[in-house]
C-alpha cells in the first residue's frame, strides 16, 4: 500500500530558518570589558591611596629644618648637618652651599661650650632652606 502524505504546502508562508542568536556572546563581551574595567579602576584607587599616605622623606626632613631652633647651638648644629645631608645632592649648588655650611658649623658641634650663631651662618641656613624643593 501506498502512503499518503499529509502535509500541506502552503504558499503564502515561509518554512522556518535557523536564525544566528549573538546576544549571549555580546552579553559576556560586555560584562568581561565591565569587570576589566572596574579592576583596573580599583587598582588605580588602590595605588592612589597608597601613595597618599605613605612615608615622605624629604617632607620630614623639610619640616624638621624648618623648625630648628638656632638657640640651642649644639642640637641645631648635629640636625642640620643630618637633616640637610638628604638635599645636597639635588644640585652642585646645593652641595657647595651645604659644604660651606658644614664647615662653618664645626666649631659648634665637638666642644662642650659654645656661643651662639653669627648672623653668616644663620643667614646661610636660611639660604639652603630656601634653595630646597619639597
Amino acid at each position: 500500500m501506498q502512503e499518503k502524505n499529509y502535509e500541506i504546502k502552503l504558499h503564502d508562508i515561509k518554512t522556518i530558518v535557523d536564525v544566528q542568536e549573538y546576544s549571549l556572546y555580546y552579553f559576556l563581551g560586555i560584562s568581561l570589558i565591565a569587570l576589566m574595567l572596574v579592576c583596573v579602576i580599583i587598582f588605580f584607587s588602590y595605588r592612589w591611596f597608597k601613595n597618599k599616605n605613605s612615608y615622605n622623606q624629604r617632607k620630614e626632613y623639610f619640616k624638621l629644618l624648618d623648625t630648628l631652633d638656632f638657640s640651642d647651638t649644639k642640637k641645631t648644629a648635629y640636625a642640620i648637618t643630618l637633616y640637610g645631608d638628604l638635599f645636597k645632592n639635588d644640585s652642585d649648588k646645593h652641595q657647595q652651599i651645604f659644604e660651606k655650611i658644614i664647615t662653618q658649623l664645626e666649631q659648634y658641634k665637638y666642644k662642650k661650650n659654645i656661643n651662639k650663631f653669627d648672623e653668616e651662618i644663620i643667614k646661610n641656613i636660611k639660604n639652603y632652606k630656601d634653595m630646597i624643593n619639597v
